[in-house]
């Protein structure tokens, strides 16, 4: 474009009578934009962040990729042998046993509540952590050392820990129905019931695991679960998180029948594609109104168009050509687009750094899993978004810049 064409086009944006302020319909034109891309922006910044967010929080308790029995029993006899096939394969840096059973736990009071019962190695040399949750424990440790001298010691989530009022020092029992019994006299099941001491505490943020889950030593949650020396499964921790279903899909197909895999992802599937459809949603809902506010570039354009049909006829009969008659406009659209878009982009980055640095929303994680909003603004995202409303801006332009450029000077200059 020539200096010619983006003099005449800034004169079109300006107000009458020698102002140099925007004329108020551009700056409503802008300002439609500026809603537009900033909202877009902090709502994929949000979606991201809670994607983001349940992403860690999940993989702190649970692992990268889980070898699995099939059968009735869901148990695995020989798995120290498996250990070591697992430990060997390619794209897997830890591995380790795992048991997961369901129980009722109380404090010795009336109160009782339901909880996973999940067994792993303690804490020492030669194991290893193949999850995040022993860096959590926010009173004690996952070594189980109960006083007797034994690891018969229980790390309990937060949340349960409050509600059972049992912390660390004090007695639990857990109730399972592993190794039931049948009175033969009564014909009534005789639970298993054993007794721990509250050794640790651990706190994850995440609902799920601070209010449903306890944590016992293997031994002692294979006695629990009755489930003799066999274990429930193999935890496996990969060299990159993203790389776990490939490395699931190899381990399957090397270990072969019985065994099975399932991969972080697949184990949350659901969640993940619900708030993947979430998100896109949101962006095509929120994408309208970057459309609307090319709507009003339109009309804005077209009004301009009308009021200066005898300045555009003057223009074309001193030589001034339909092509740059054309460009006149494409330039006012395209300022209106991209002042609106990186003034919607500073507003959008302002707003998402301060959600998410000072946690201004606040969430019940019992609901939503987490206790405020989080924000993660991605580059792809704001990119797409930049070039989306600029090319909307700049086809917004296309009919009253053509029809500008179809005037006739004779007819356009009689214009009234």
């Amino acid at each position: 474009m020539s200096t010619l064409e983006l003099g005449i086009a800034w004169r079109y944006l300006r107000s009458r009578r020698g102002s140099r302020l925007l004329s108020f319909i551009s700056l409503i034109a802008i300002g439609g934009v500026i809603v537009g891309v900033s909202a877009l922006i902090v709502v994929m910044g949000v979606m991201n962040g809670l994607q983001r967010d349940l992403r860690e929080k999940i993989l702190i308790g649970s692992p990268d990729v889980r070898v699995l029995p099939y059968g009735e029993d869901l148990r695995i006899d020989d798995w120290k042998g498996l250990l070591r096939r697992v430990r060997s394969e390619d794209g897997v840096v830890g591995a380790a046993p795992f048991v997961l059973t369901q129980g009722v736990i109380s404090a010795g009071h009336a109160y009782r509540e339901g909880a996973y019962v999940a067994g792993i190695e303690a804490v020492g040399p030669g194991k290893e952590g193949v999850t995040a949750i022993r860096e959590h424990a926010t009173q004690g440790d996952f070594k189980f050392e109960s006083s007797d001298g034994l690891q018969r010691g229980a790390v309990v989530g937060r949340l349960l820990a409050a509600k059972l009022n049992a912390f660390v020092g004090d007695t639990i029992t857990v109730v399972t129905l592993g190794g039931t019994k049948v009175n033969r006299a009564t014909g009534t099941v005789i639970p298993l019931q054993v007794q721990f001491e509250v050794t640790g505490i651990f706190d994850t943020g995440m609902y799920e695991y601070d209010n449903a889950y306890i944590y016992l030593s293997l031994p002692v949650a294979q006695e629990v679960a009755a489930m003799d020396s066999a274990v429930t499964g193999i935890e496996v921790r990969t060299t990159d998180r993203w790389s776990a279903s490939a490395v699931a899909q190899r381990l399957a197909q090397n270990l072969g029948y019985p065994y099975r895999t399932v991969d972080w992802q697949e184990q949350n599937s659901t969640l993940f594609q619900a708030l993947k459809l979430e998100k896109l949603g949101m962006g095509v809902i929120l994408l309208l109104i970057v459309l609307v506010a090319a709507f009003n570039i339109v009309s804005n354009l077209t009004m301009v168009v009308t009021d200066k049909t005898r300045e555009i006829g003057i223009l074309k009969a001193m030589g001034m050509t339909s092509k740059s008659v054309r460009r006149v406009f494409l330039a006012q659209g395209l300022t209106i687009g991209m002042v609106g878009t990186g003034l919607g982009l500073a507003l959008g980055l302002v707003v998402s750094v301060v959600l998410g640095k000072y946690k201004l929303i606040r969430l019940d994680p019992s609901v939503y899993f987490i206790d405020h909003l989080p924000v993660a603004t991605e580059a792809l995202d704001v990119i797409v978004t930049v070039l989306a409303s600029v090319a909307i801006a700049g086809l917004a332009t296309l009919y009253p810049a053509q029809q500008a450029a179809k005037l006739y000077p004779i007819e356009a200059i009689r214009h009234e």
